[in-house]
Formats: C-alpha cells, sequence, structure tokens
C-alpha cells in the first residue's frame, strides 16, 4: 500500500542536481471512488502525548506559530481558539513519512508562506525520498518538491535546528541543512526548485552508533542548524553573514559573509560538543550556540553554552555550569532569546533526567543566571514556577514519587524553548509528551512564581496500536504508544489518567469478552528489569475503570497479543518477545500454561460467540482451537497473505472471520477452515466491525484499504458486496493500519487509530438514518368506484377562513471548501412548511460550467450546466421545520460562483 512518490523531474540546477516537483494541495488530486459518503471526522483528545522537537514563531507577524513533531506532522496555531490546527492530514499511505517533519520555516516578510523539511527515516523503513513542503496560505495547502535522498524526522538529532531558514531580507531564498551527508541546499524561488551548495566544504560526521551504518543510529546527523544575520543585510537584498551548523565536534559552526559565495570553519571556536541550536542577535551582532555531547533527543551528559561576538570575533564560554564542573552531568538545547529584549536568555538542560529538566535565565546576555528551581534543604526544592496540569491531567503519569522527584516533571527532551518575539511574558516549550507554556514568564526576574501549563490543545501526537469499543461501558478503550492508553468515558474529553495497576510504557493489545463487555484485558510493553514486581498483562473486571495484574511467564518484556473468551471465562496471550511461546489461562491470569500446536509469537484472537474457539495466525498459516486456546490446530485454509496481517471475529457470528493484508481482504464462516477473498478489494490494512445499518442484522464492515482502486477508509453494510469511502484526500492520516472499529452503539460510527496523528472518530455528516425502514407493502390496487358522485349542492355556508396547512421546501447552497480544479458543498434543505413532507427534489443551473464529480445524501442527474438531486428515500421526509443535508465534490475551471437560486420542489 505505500506507493513510491511520483512526480517529474523539472530542472538540472547549478549543482547539477535533479530535482522533483511533485504539485499537489491538501485537498489532493487523486481520483474519487465510485460510492462515497460524508463524515465528519474529529480527535478523540488526549492531548500531546508524543515528542514536539520544534516550535517556531514567525518573527514579524504576531500570533503566528508553528509547531513539528517526529511522528505526527506539523501545526500552525490559532490564537482565538488557544489550539493547535492540523496542517498534513492530507499525507496518504504513500508518502506516510511525510508525517516526519525534520524542520519548519516561516517566512518573516511575506508571512503566508511556510516551508517544512519532511521525510520520516533515513534508513530504508521509508521507502520514499525526503521533500520539501512550501505553502502560500500558512498551511491550508501546499506544493512538494522531492530531494534526491532521504529526511529523518524521527531519526536521532531530529530536536536539533531549525535546519530549514528563510532570508529575512531577501525571503525568495531559503537554505536547508540536510541530515546523512547530504550537505547545504538552496532555493532561491521560494522553495521550488532546490541546489546543493557545493561550496559548503563540511557535510557532518557524527553518528550516534559508527557500527550501526545501515541501521537506526548509523546515520550522518549531517548540519544541524541554519541562522541570518538579518543586521547585515537590506530588505530586498541577500542578507550577508549566515550560520550553519555542523554534526562534527571540532568543527561545529561555519560562516558566510558574503551572503552564501564563501564559507569558513569560524576561527577561535569551541570543539569537543554538537552545537544543537545556533541563535543570532542582529541588534547586538551575537551568535548564541548550545552544545551538547551527542545528537540527541534523549540523552546528553555533558555541554556549554558559548557566545560568538562578530565585531571582535571573540568566543565567550557563558555556560550556566560548563562542562568542566564537577556538577556538570547535562548537555544544553532549547536555546532562546527574548526579542524583545536581547540580552535575556533562557536554555534549557540536555538531558538532565534526574530530579528533573532545568532551565536557565539571564538578562544580561549570559554573564549571570539563575534557574528554574534549586535545592532548598535538601531533598527539597524551591521553584520559580507553579504548574497547573488540570487539563491534561493524566501527566502525572499516574505516580508520585518521593522528593527531590516530582510529578508532573518539567519535562524532558526539551530541545525547543521559544520566548514569543512579540510578548516577553509568553514562552512555549515541547517535551518528549506535550507543549508546556506560560504567559506570565517575566515574573521569573522579579521574585514571584509564573505559571506553566499544557499548550497542546488539538495537537494529538499518539501512536495508537489497538482499539476496541465494548457493546456497553466506555464507548472506547485506546492502547498507545509511550502512554499506555485510555478509557474514553466522553470522546470529546482528555481521560484524567492514563492506565495504570501496572502502568505500561506501550500497551500493546486489547480485548474484551464479548457476552460480558466490563471483562477487558491488556497486555503491553516495559523493560522487566525496571519493575520486576509489574506483570506484562492486566484485567478489568468494570470496563476499564480499575485494573489488576496477573502473573506471567518468565522472560517477558513484550506485550505481544492478547485475547478473551467470549464469556470472559479464560484468556489466550501471545507475548511480544522473540521465541515466547502462546499460552492461556483459566481465569484471570492466576497461571499460564503453553499452548501446543501454534508457533510463537503468532497474532491470537477469540471467536465472539463461542468461549473454546480460539484463533490464531502466522506465517500465512491459520490456527483454531476449540478447547479454550489449550490446543491449536491448522486450518486447510491457504492463499493467505504471510505478513501484516490483522483478523476479527465478527461479534454475533460463531466462526466468522473477517483478514486484512497484503493483497486483499478475506472472509471465512467456518471457523478459519476456509478463506474467501472478496472482489474489489486489492489490499487492506486493517477491518473493524460496528453498528447495523437500519433494517439490516449484519454489522457493519468497516475497513482500511484499497477498493475499487481508491485507497482509505470504507464501510460495508451488506457484508462486503459493496463498499462506500468515508474519508477523503484531506484526511487521509499517513498509514493508520494499527487500529481500526466500528462502535456497536452508534450506526456510521468508526474509530481510526494512526502512527502519529493519535485517535479519530468519524461520524456520519447526515446523522443516523431512521432505524424504521420504508414500508414493504404495495398500494391498494383496489380500483376507483363506479358509482357517480352524489349530486348534492354545495353547502351555502362560506368554508371556514383558516386557510389549509401550508407544505413546501427551501434549500440553501454553500460553498464549504475550495482548490485548484475542485470544491466541495453543502446542500441543506430544510421543510418551510407547516406540513410535513414525503420527499423532495433540488434543481439549479450552474453559471460557470461547473460539474458534481461525487454526491452523498442524494442522487443527481447533471445535463449540461442543468442539476438535479432527489433524496435517497430514508432522508426524504420531513417534519414541518424538520432538515436535512446532502452535499458533493466538483471541479471547476475558472470560476467558481454559487447559482444563483436553488429550487425545491417537495412531494
Amino acid at each position: 500500500m505505500r506507493r513510491s512518490l511520483a512526480g517529474t523531474v523539472v530542472s538540472v540546477l547549478a549543482a547539477a542536481t535533479a530535482v522533483v516537483v511533485v504539485p499537489f494541495t491538501a485537498a489532493g488530486s487523486t481520483p474519487t471512488p465510485a460510492a462515497a459518503e460524508a463524515y465528519t471526522w474529529r480527535n478523540v483528545p488526549v492531548g500531546g502525548g508524543g515528542f514536539v522537537p520544534g516550535i517556531v514563531f514567525n518573527p514579524t507577524e504576531k500570533n503566528l506559530i508553528y509547531a513539528r513533531t517526529d511522528i505526527g506532522g506539523a501545526y500552525r496555531w490559532e490564537q482565538t481558539s488557544q489550539s493547535w490546527t492540523p496542517l498534513l492530514d492530507w499525507v496518504g499511505a504513500d508518502r506516510w513519512g511525510y508525517n516526519g517533519v525534520v524542520s519548519i520555516a516561516t517566512d518573516p516578510v511575506q508571512t503566508n508562506r511556510v516551508y517544512a523539511a519532511v521525510g520520516m527515516y533515513t534508513n530504508g523503513w521509508d521507502p520514499n525520498n525526503g521533500a520539501i513542503l512550501r505553502s502560500a496560505d500558512k498551511g491550508a495547502t501546499w506544493q512538494a518538491t522531492e530531494l534526491p535522498f532521504k529526511n529523518g524526522g524521527n531519526m536521532p538529532g531530529r530536536g536539533m535546528g531549525e535546519r530549514l531558514a528563510v532570508d529575512p531580507n531577501r525571503n525568495s531564498i531559503v537554505y536547508y541543512g540536510a541530515e546523512g551527508g547530504n550537505g547545504l541546499w538552496r532555493s532561491t524561488d521560494h522553495g521550488v526548485t532546490w541546489a546543493r551548495v557545493t561550496a559548503f566544504p563540511n557535510v557532518g560526521n557524527y553518528r550516534a552508533d559508527p557500527s550501526d551504518l545501515n541501521g537506526y543510529n548509523g546515520q550522518n546527523q549531517g548540519l544541524t542548524f541554519v541562522s541570518f544575520d538579518k543586521s547585515t543585510g537590506t530588505s530586498g537584498s541577500t542578507t550577508q553573514t549566515i550560520y550553519v551548523g555542523v554534526a562534527d565536534k571540532q568543527n561545529p559552526v561555519y560562516r558566510s559573509t558574503d551572503g552564501g559565495v564563501t564559507w569558513a570553519r569560524i576561527p577561535g571556536q569551541p570543539t569537543g560538543y554538537l552545537a544543537h541550536k545556533g541563535v543570532v542577535d542582529p541588534v547586538g551582532g551575537h551568535l548564541y550556540i548550545a552544545t551538547s555531547d551527542t545528537g540527541g533527543p534523549y540523552d546528553g551528559g555533558k555541554g556549554d553554552v558559548w557566545k560568538f561576538t562578530r565585531s571582535t570575533g571573540a568566543w565567550t564560554r557563558i555556560s550556566p555550569v560548563p562542562s568542566t564542573s564537577a556538577d556538570a552531568y547535562f548537555g544544553y538545547s532549547g536555546l532562546t532569546i527574548d526579542r524583545q529584549r536581547p540580552n535575556t536568555l533562557l536554555v534549557a538542560t540536555q538531558v538532565s533526567w534526574w530530579p528533573d529538566a532545568i532551565f536557565f535565565r539571564s538578562t544580561d546576555g549570559g554573564a549571570t543566571w539563575t534557574r528554574i528551581w534549586e535545592f532548598s534543604n535538601y531533598p527539597e526544592r524551591s521553584r520559580r514556577y507553579t504548574m497547573d496540569i488540570s487539563s491534561v491531567p493524566w501527566l502525572t503519569f499516574g505516580v508520585n514519587p518521593a522528593p527531590p522527584e516530582d510529578s508532573p516533571k518539567l519535562g524532558w527532551m526539551n530541545e525547543s524553548v521559544e520566548i514569543d518575539p512579540h510578548d516577553s511574558n509568553r514562552m512555549m516549550y515541547g517535551t518528549g509528551a506535550t507543549i508546556y507554556g506560560t504567559t506570565d514568564l517575566t515574573r521569573w526576574d522579579t521574585g514571584g512564581q509564573f505559571t506553566l501549563r499544557p499548550m497542546v490543545r488539538g495537537l494529538e501526537e499518539t501512536a495508537v496500536l489497538d482499539l476496541i469499543s465494548p457493546p456497553s461501558g466506555a464507548p472506547l478503550i485506546s492502547a498507545l504508544g509511550d502512554v499506555g492508553g485510555f478509557r474514553h468515558t466522553d470522546l470529546d474529553t482528555i481521560p484524567s489518567m492514563l492506565f495504570t495497576q501496572p502502568v505500561f510504557t506501550s500497551t500493546t493489545s486489547l480485548d474484551y469478552a464479548e457476552s460480558k463487555p466490563a471483562v477487558l484485558v491488556r497486555a503491553g510493553n516495559f523493560t522487566d528489569a525496571d519493575r520486576p514486581n509489574d506483570s506484562h498483562v492486566a484485567f478489568s473486571t468494570d470496563g476499564g475503570a480499575t485494573w489488576f495484574q496477573g502473573t506471567e511467564p518468565s522472560g517477558v518484556n513484550l506485550g505481544g497479543t492478547v485475547a478473551a473468551a467470549a464469556d470472559g471465562s479464560r484468556f489466550v496471550w501471545a507475548p511480544g518477545d522473540a521465541g515466547q511461546r502462546v499460552v492461556h489461562s483459566v481465569g484471570f491470569g492466576n497461571s499460564w500454561a503453553a499452548s501446543t500446536g501454534i508457533p510463537a509469537n503468532a497474532t491470537v484472537e477469540s471467536d465472539r460467540v463461542d468461549s473454546t474457539r480460539f484463533y490464531g495466525f502466522s506465517g500465512g498459516r491459520f490456527y483454531l482451537s476449540t478447547d479454550g486456546g489449550a490446543s491449536f490446530t491448522p486450518t486447510a485454509a491457504t492463499g493467505l497473505p504471510s505478513t501484516d496481517v490483522r483478523f476479527k471475529a465478527l461479534p454475533g457470528r460463531a466462526g466468522e472471520l473477517w483478514l486484512a493484508g497484503p493483497g486483499g481482504l478475506w472472509r471465512s464462516t467456518n471457523a478459519g477452515t476456509s478463506f474467501t477473498r472478496l472482489d474489489g478489494v486489492s489490499a487492506s490494512g486493517n477491518v473493524g466491525f460496528g453498528k447495523a445499518a437500519p433494517g439490516r442484522t449484519n454489522p457493519a464492515v468497516f475497513l482500511y484499504g484499497t477498493v475499487n482502486g481508491q485507497p482509505g477508509v470504507h464501510r460495508s453494510d451488506d457484508t462486503g458486496a459493496t463498499w462506500v469511502r468515508v474519508n477523503d484526500d484531506r484526511h487521509q492520516y499517513g498509514n493508520p493500519t494499527e487500529a481500526l472499529t466500528g462502535d456497536p452503539r452508534v450506526y456510521g460510527r468508526v474509530y481510526l487509530g494512526t502512527n502519529g496523528r493519535g485517535i479519530l472518530v468519524a461520524d456520519r455528516s447526515g446523522g443516523e438514518p431512521p432505524t424504521t425502514p420504508p414500508p414493504t407493502t404495495p398500494p391498494p390496487t383496489t380500483p376507483p368506484p363506479t358509482t357517480p358522485p352524489p349530486t348534492t349542492p354545495p353547502p351555502t355556508t362560506p368554508p371556514p377562513t383558516t386557510p389549509p396547512p401550508s407544505a413546501g421546501c427551501a434549500a440553501t447552497y454553500r460553498v464549504t471548501g475550495s482548490w485548484s480544479g475542485g470544491f466541495q458543498a453543502e446542500l441543506v434543505v430544510r421543510n418551510a412548511g407547516s406540513a410535513p413532507i414525503a420527499g423532495w427534489t433540488l434543481s439549479w443551473t450552474f453559471t460557470d460550467g461547473q460539474r458534481i464529480d461525487q454526491l452523498w445524501g442524494g442522487t443527481h442527474t447533471q445535463t449540461g450546466a442543468a442539476v438535479s438531486v432527489r433524496d435517497t428515500g430514508w432522508n426524504g421526509a420531513l417534519a414541518a421545520g424538520a432538515s436535512t443535508t446532502a452535499g458533493f465534490l466538483g471541479s471547476w475551471a475558472g470560476s467558481n460562483t454559487p447559482p444563483a437560486a436553488i429550487t425545491c420542489t417537495s412531494r
């Protein structure tokens, strides 16, 4: 399902490097499916949950702020709602690595322009090369230039930077400092085309693990930052002084003083560490760098802060705790200056895990510093801050450590610490779990305490590993990487606490007992040596409100998959450690016995009706147990894929299974003895089930896969005979294959787990249709009476003056989104009369040659410019004052003027 990014070579640049330009917008341009249905997508909020390595304030437009994540795309701050808007949800499975953002740059001249360097891995995990994305509308739509190498948004060193920078005087010039030994790149046309700067002399040489040349830790971390000194240029002319950081401990900083024509190592510079950050003060003529002994983001034991003065060429070490001190056990990153008062600096440790992160502040250019906390009477600490996490209460992680440790912590991996250039009181910084911020920072300097709060609303970065939606209790239970998982009692509220008793680093598998849905089981990861008294499997009998742990076989560190019998009487568990055997338990894991006949590390599931049946899959073979998981037997099923397989048993149907994997979608109605491949589905990543459609008894089937050539999320109400796509090209979310389920209580509702964009829930835009099906009895065939009507003359009394009830309908037409060559429109039909109507038909005439490509909530015909839309049946009957909604995707060229009038005819 991950296809190579296609494009066209448009230019051979001065450096003789061919660069591919791939134009597209957030709306996408892929063919629409034969059938689709309008859905509304939103996050089930968690509040962060992942690493935010970069926060970038626009230096000239107030409140224009961007954040980048390592696996969850990029975001833009919305000041009015105090929330973040995701900008890369259009990224699909063919470009899933674009959700790794290694750098972001906002244009200080034309502030609508923004750039992002994207690509997740520099090794073979990401099949595509990296790209530079560019937007001229603050990230609403994007175009891309594909690079001839990979980017590493989720690789070691990703917190350094920013590696992208826009010339503040001549903003058509943009620089990118690449990883992987690929050097310095420059664009002179607002990021459309790029050429390597062949005069730049050093591509870097630092590798986290030089012995791992083909793995995750072996990449050359390349160039670390690009920074301009605006004072060395004038508006419209090229800035002359440019600084570039290099991942080379002996040569960490280079400079050009002639607008990028020539480059040289700055004389007298400090050596021995990597420059994570390079911040220019153009007012004072200084460059500040923060250094550490590793590229991070998880480690760092030594480092310094240095100040370079351009006018004298002098380097001054201004470290709050110098690397030569016996008290130095951390490096430095997260460096920022107050643009309103450039002598005011803030820098963070890289990394001070114990007892907490440390921030240092100077108001005299680094001559003296104060700490955000200090030991008063060990182990007690005095603090210049307070923390209010009431909006994201789980940030305590359910622990209450002994002093000097605290919960919540100030954070970890604090590589991006940024003071608002327009407001000295506002500061934001990223952590491994959230964004914290304050709006009263200067209280630090006056002896008061400033308040830190999560500033993460709308930014959802969890990697979702499993989801279940039981038929009663909380509507959703989640299994998440890094933060364990949650019981979601309200789909619009951040949960108060993650799973505890025990806490898993990552929950890998969830299940519930179909006939006793309050019985839950979860399995997860943590290092056994760190918590030898905790188990990697836990149980709940109250729908996940509280948990207790079972026992476990020896040697387990990874959760694997776990399954609960339909009646909750027994469980089967396949731990994830290589070679660990599948085990089963009667009761809640008081003891486990090895299951026979099934390979180690198989994927296990339970039948949703028969409590004695369990299923397994491994290496292309399907396995069946009819004795509660004690023994398994391979079935005769053939033709199944061997890897990347996910399968589930259908609720309410004993022995019915659906299996998703490369090459299609398969269904079994005989407990896996044989499978039939469904027509029209060429690939699938996951499958799930939800409430049956009105008038049907079979559950709705949800699929993440490719149906009739169209990738996406699809729903079938008729056991896979037909499908409708329920997402669109603006809502693709990268590669969300790990978790998918419908809701057994709400028809049409689907939950989608993503790898970095959190949990999504989608509902039909028109709501749930009526549950009463239309009558099937034909109208009476009795012929009219042959007796002539009576000839009695009409009464002479005048009729009542009360008018008869009026009937009729009205409609509105609204364009809800528009992009180059395409648009989306909404039709709202309302019964404007005082009597019910049985159906409606809309008609209008386009004035600019628009065409309807795909319509939902109705059926349509179009002849030239004339359009007619009729209700679908279930949404035709409208009581007085009631309304319904339809919508469509259309195409246009030149103009997209709405129709002058919409005619609504009722019947």
